[in-house]
């Protein structure tokens, strides 16, 4: 069965994004903290570069999959107002 999809549990989908928004919002803090206290040239140079990699990497992954989702967002009606 090509393009079939398996049904979702949607409550467990909106817990499951309710709990990303908040980490994602303690993680955003968590920047603000970093990035008010410091200057970018400062954390180049003093920062451990194997965290500061997988830092951007793990920002660029968000940026993507949410993306994504604002493509789909602005694309589409809202189904559930």
């Amino acid at each position: 069965m090509a393009g079939a999809r398996r049904p979702i549990d949607v409550a467990r989908l909106k817990a499951d994004v309710a709990a990303a928004s908040v980490e994602l919002l303690s993680a955003h803090c968590a920047t603000d903290r970093v990035r008010l206290q410091y200057a970018p040239q400062d954390i180049v140079a003093f920062g451990e570069r194997n965290s500061l990699r997988r830092a951007i990497a793990s920002a660029e992954a968000v940026h993507r999959f949410f993306s994504q989702i604002e493509a789909h967002l602005k694309g589409e009606p809202d189904a559930n107002p």
